[in-house]
């Protein structure tokens, strides 16, 4: 067994890092204002970027599938905020309020476009349909994830979703969003071309928006009011939410009778969720409140299901294929 498959990306060891800087060295007064302008402007470019890449042509070929996008959509916006809902009497007594509050948003976000259709790939799943749906979700997220937010967090006691907080969705997320599709037709290929590079802007969005989270959270004694036995349940509650998840969509699909190539496009596109559309809506939706404990649920997610779902993924790969031999991969 290779026991790199188990470490963490690159990425997440950045973010871990950032958390370290942002313990020891907090941006604060005129920095941390100057860094929230710049966290703005980062996110906007974030989401431009995502409606200039989304492949037009893909959605409209795979958009047919209309049964498989249903169960995923379903699957990502109905079931996993029920779950968080449903679970919060036995879960939530096991971190703070203010991180099961993130839990609860953690639910309500879209999947993960990348890994979704990476892991489909990997597993020899239904790729264009990975594709239409890992794409819809994100976009669909921008809207849906919102109104959840508002719907729930009414539910739980913390107050609506604010006006202010609907303007800055609308001006921060959608509208560039919208803007990127309309430019599509000019930097469309620019944009697929140095797709590599422009990634830099995902993890940078994500990264200064942590490192400013982070930075607040600690200034209003975070760690001192977060110590090791409630991390370790956010640890548990993060597990159990994927592990219901992707029970739920595993079985969910094979009683709606769909074939094992579509399944496996349903696990991993209904069952994950994004941290790089989570992190920035965050900064957004939550604006003046503390989003060190909004954002690490999130984070912590992030890298329990890239584990899993690298492991679910090679042993989907390791059934037999048509001829009755089994491929590996």
């Amino acid at each position: 067994m290779d026991i790199r498959r188990f470490l963490p990306d690159g990425f997440t060891s950045a973010l871990v890092l950032t958390v370290i800087i942002a313990s020891l060295l907090p941006c604060r007064g005129v920095a941390a204002t100057v860094f929230d302008w710049i966290t703005d402007l980062a996110i906007a470019l974030l989401f431009f970027l995502h409606g200039a890449k989304l492949p037009r042509q893909a959605v409209v070929e795979g958009a047919r599938h209309w049964r498989l996008h249903a169960v995923v959509l379903a699957s990502t916006f109905v079931v996993i905020p029920l779950l968080g809902l449903a679970l919060k009497p036995l879960l939530a007594p096991l971190v703070t309020p203010e991180l099961y509050l993130g839990v609860l948003f953690l639910c309500t976000l879209p999947s993960t476009v990348q890994s979704s259709i990476a892991f489909t790939s990997i597993a020899r799943g239904n790729v264009p349909a990975a594709i239409v749906s890992a794409s819809a979700s994100s976009l669909i997220g921008i809207l849906v994830t919102p109104l959840l937010v508002g719907l729930i967090i009414s539910t739980s006691g913390h107050g609506g979703l604010s006006v202010d907080a609907v303007g800055a969705i609308v001006l921060q997320l959608l509208l560039p969003f919208v803007a990127g599709q309309v430019a599509q037709r000019w930097i469309g290929e620019w944009v697929q071309k140095y797709k590599d590079w422009l990634g830099f802007v995902d993890r940078g969005s994500i990264l200064l928006v942590v490192y400013t989270a982070f930075s607040a959270a600690v200034l209003q004694g975070l760690w001192k009011q977060m110590p090791a036995p409630v991390l370790a349940g956010l640890l548990i509650v993060d597990a159990v939410i994927l592990a219901l998840a992707l029970l739920i969509t595993r079985y969910g699909a094979r009683a709606l009778g769909f074939s094992r190539e579509d399944e496996i496009t349903i696990v991993f596109c209904g069952s994950k969720k994004s941290l790089a559309s989570g992190v920035p809506m965050a900064k957004v939706i939550f604006a003046g409140h503390p989003l060190g404990s909004i954002v690490l649920p999130v984070m912590l997610f992030h890298q329990i299901q890239l584990m899993v779902c690298a492991v679910l993924a090679r042993r989907y790969a390791r059934r037999p294929v048509n001829g009755g031999s089994v491929e590996s991969r």
